[in-house]
């Protein structure tokens, strides 16, 4: 059922540090459910740090302002206790779980995000139900999570996950990375079937490809761990006659070239 008001997803002045070194230096965004946003930049801009520190990801410390969702900071929380409020990450580089089957990982994560307790069936019938939904063979949820799983595989596995566990806001962290065309059609089109008044998706990458098969109507560019410009879906066609290199001329913003060389952390 549709919120009679959005879910919101608010990132108010975020300044966060990767091992003592300053990654993201001061990040307004916000995410409403039915909104999909896109948040470009080069390599070493901080684009995977924001969605890590946003998730909770241990080892990213928030030096200065908050993450809140539906009006509540959630800064202090564990990744889990974020993801029973709604939140969800799809990796960028997923993680093989040897002798757990896709379906019983997420039948346990689906009980714990709901926190009750849900019979083999009912569960079944909802999984089943979204993976019709998304073309998935029911031979890939008998298999050990990501073990020997294509790039491909590996990314239509983290939107099943997006599809069966229902949250209210999705960050796909390089959702494109490794993937061949036709596996980015496949994905593509899953977000899109996805996409609707009860999901807000912020899709993060550094390539236009993605967004010729998921239109966003808000694109953020993100470089030296700040979001310098943003607009519609014509500032991602902007990006790809110019290259970051034109955001950089027209702001002034050499100097990141140095710094995205310097950070390494997309």
């Amino acid at each position: 059922m549709t919120n009679a008001t959005p879910a919101t997803l608010e990132v108010r002045g975020l300044h966060a540090t990767v091992e003592g070194k300053e990654i993201l230096r001061g990040i307004d965004l916000i995410v409403r459910q039915g909104e999909i946003h896109a948040l470009m930049g080069p390599n070493g801009s901080g684009k995977s740090t924001l969605s890590n520190v946003i998730m909770g990801r241990p080892g990213y410390a928030v030096k200065e302002g908050s993450v809140v969702l539906n009006g509540e900071d959630i800064t202090g929380l564990t990744a889990d206790e974020r993801a029973k409020r709604g939140l969800f990450l799809a990796m960028q580089y997923p993680t093989e779980i040897p002798g757990v089957s896709v379906v019983n990982f997420l039948r346990t994560a689906y009980q714990s995000i709901k926190g009750t307790q849900v019979s083999a069936l009912a569960f079944r019938t909802h999984m089943k139900t979204q993976m019709e939904r998304l073309g998935i063979e029911d031979s890939m949820v008998q298999r050990y999570v990501n073990q020997g799983f294509s790039g491909g595989e590996k990314k239509r596995n983290e939107v099943l996950q997006l599809a069966v566990l229902e949250p209210e806001i999705a960050l796909l962290d390089e959702t494109d990375s490794g993937l061949d065309i036709d596996s980015l059609k496949l994905v593509a089109e899953s977000v899109n079937d996805l996409a609707g008044p009860e999901l807000g998706v912020l899709i993060i990458t550094h390539y236009q490809r993605m967004l010729n098969y998921i239109t966003p109507q808000f694109v953020h560019v993100m470089m030296l761990g700040k979001i310098v410009k943003s607009g519609g879906p014509e500032l991602a066609h902007q990006l790809e006659d110019t290259g970051y290199e034109g955001i950089r001329r027209e702001l002034g913003l050499e100097e990141t070239a140095a710094h995205d060389e310097e950070t390494g952390t997309g």
